[in-house]
């Protein structure tokens, strides 16, 4: 009788510290082969520091990791990649100016004489395609692919540079409904194929969809680890943040909706490159309610915030905020927008929320630094900042609790939290807020919810972009759905389902 296969990935014992606090606490993990293994739990629960080690990004404290049965020693990425171990980042490591094919050349180039090559990872890349389904235009620029080819490409990387076992780190973050579909049968080609797959995600649906099994962390600790066909999505949510979790829509007050805090009339906006962005678009938000806009992305949702924040000026169209009219070219902006009480939660909190290497506090206080609770006769009280911070980061459980903690190292749904509490804290009028909880945790979402919910019923507008419709459903009053530029449609929250939403997602009519 043939033994059993080794693990593909057993860790035994890890221990990291980062200061005071303990990322990963004496953590166990055993990953067959030829398996899907999901990884879960709260944002800043260990997850990315445990497969960070595995990766060679740290180095646990303590404790032992073997590769297919064999004692692996992984000190960096190198080491890892010759273990046949590839990692997908949550944030794409890609450079937008080269190509697809030179982007995977980068830093693996087969020969010397360039030509040789390209010929060469050409190929290879070609064969791959063909066995994976991982189709992308090899000679496109990076920066001008959509999200879902620089997924596909990120994981031809791994895969051109032999991994076996491949990370990734929520990997339908930024994908649509459609393009995580894609992407789902790739994962089950590859895991058919042999690869092993570690899927570190927020969305216990997708768990449920693609896992054999499942680890469940909390605090730095593995707290379970069950075969997907014994746990349920209620049972892994409680196991991840210690109680019940309750994010659908709840039973509320009934609303009247009060008087139009923000309208916007026939907005056009036309790139650079003379494609149209916004045709024609018209909307309203009153107070005491929240309003979703749904839609692929990439139709016009993004335009349509930065038009309405002050960060984009439109070729034509009118704007009213707080009995203001504005037009182009004298368009509202962002600092006037804030005095006037919108407040503005990005899609990009990275690129467009936070300042990744300023301290907590520096960041807490971003585009609000010139307020007379912080700053008099042009002297900022930075002492006053860090307090006001402390408070923000106590009443949204923003973790750890360390005003001095660069943004960059706090997780994902910390960070989110950190914008949150900046932009809600000083009760705005109109509140616009791009993916409230992409790369959240589901305990983060519950409370995020809470707050968006709490606004509303103290008379807030609220606008929500949101490409999952699962959130659209849950906070939204009435739902805008976005097409190619265009508002495709409007339905009471009553009226909506996911297969009508889909519809006039796709063009068609309700």
């Amino acid at each position: 009788m043939a033994e059993p296969a080794a693990p593909a990935v057993r860790m035994t014992g890890i221990h990291k510290h980062f200061g005071a606090v303990a990322a990963n606490a004496d953590v166990s993990l055993s990953v067959a082969s030829g398996t899907v293994h999901g990884i879960v739990g709260e944002n800043g629960a260990g997850k990315s520091t445990l497969m960070s080690i595995l990766y060679g990004f740290y180095t646990a404290d303590s404790g032992q990791i073997a590769v297919f049965g064999k004692p692996a020693d992984i000190r960096n990425a190198d080491d890892a990649i010759a273990l046949g171990i590839g990692m997908v980042h949550q944030h794409f490591m890609l450079v937008d100016t080269l190509t697809a094919l030179e982007n995977v050349m980068l830093g693996a180039e087969p020969h010397w004489l360039l030509l040789r090559a390209d010929a060469q990872v050409r190929s290879k890349l070609n064969a791959l395609m063909a066995s994976t389904g991982l189709q992308i235009p090899l000679d496109s620029l990076v920066g001008d692919l959509p999200v879902g080819d620089r997924q596909r490409l990120e994981i031809l990387k791994t895969l051109y540079r032999g991994a076996k076992i491949l990370i990734l780190d929520e990997p339908t973050a930024v994908l649509t409904p459609q393009e995580t579909t894609q992407l789902f049968g790739v994962l089950k080609r590859l895991r058919e194929q042999g690869t092993t797959l570690i899927l570190i995600t927020h969305k216990l649906k997708e768990v449920m969809a693609l896992c054999d099994v499942v680890t469940v962390m909390r605090a730095g600790q593995v707290v379970a680890e069950v075969p997907i066909a014994q746990a349920s999505i209620e049972s892994l949510a409680q196991a991840m943040v210690g109680r019940k979790v309750m994010i659908e829509r709840a039973p509320e007050p009934s609303i009247h909706k009060g008087e139009v805090l923000l309208k916007a009339e026939h907005l056009s906006v036309t790139d650079s490159l003379g494609v149209q962005r916004l045709k024609d678009v018209s909307l309203s938000l009153c107070a005491g309610e929240i309003v979703g806009v749904a839609g692929v992305s990439g139709n016009g949702q993004s335009e349509l915030m930065d038009v309405l924040t002050g960060l984009l000026t439109p070729n034509q169209g009118q704007l009213t905020l707080e009995g203001r009219d504005f037009t182009a070219p004298h368009w509202l902006d962002p600092s006037l927008a804030r005095a006037l009480g919108l407040a503005h939660v990005p899609e990009d909190r990275h690129a467009r929320a936070l300042v990744m290497a300023f301290a907590a506090w520096e960041s807490a206080v971003l585009g609000y630094d010139d307020l007379p609770d912080y700053s008099s006769g042009g002297w900022m009280n930075h002492t006053h900042m860090r307090q006001a911070t402390a408070d923000m980061m106590e009443r949204f459980d923003v973790r750890p609790r360390d005003t001095e903690l660069p943004s960059s190292k706090f997780s994902g749904g910390n960070q989110q939290k950190l914008v949150l509490a900046r932009e809600l804290g000083r009760a705005p009028k109109v509140l616009l807020v791009g993916q409230p909880t992409r790369g959240v945790d589901i305990g983060a979402i519950e409370f995020i919810y809470t707050q968006l919910r709490a606004l509303r019923q103290a008379g807030c507008a609220v606008l929500v972009v949101s490409s999952e419709l699962d959130e659209i459903l849950a906070l939204s009053d009435r739902v805008l759905v976005m097409n190619q530029g265009r508002i495709a449609g409007e339905l009471p929250i009553a009226d909506c389902t996911e297969a009508a939403l889909g519809l006039l997602m796709t063009g068609g009519s309700a």
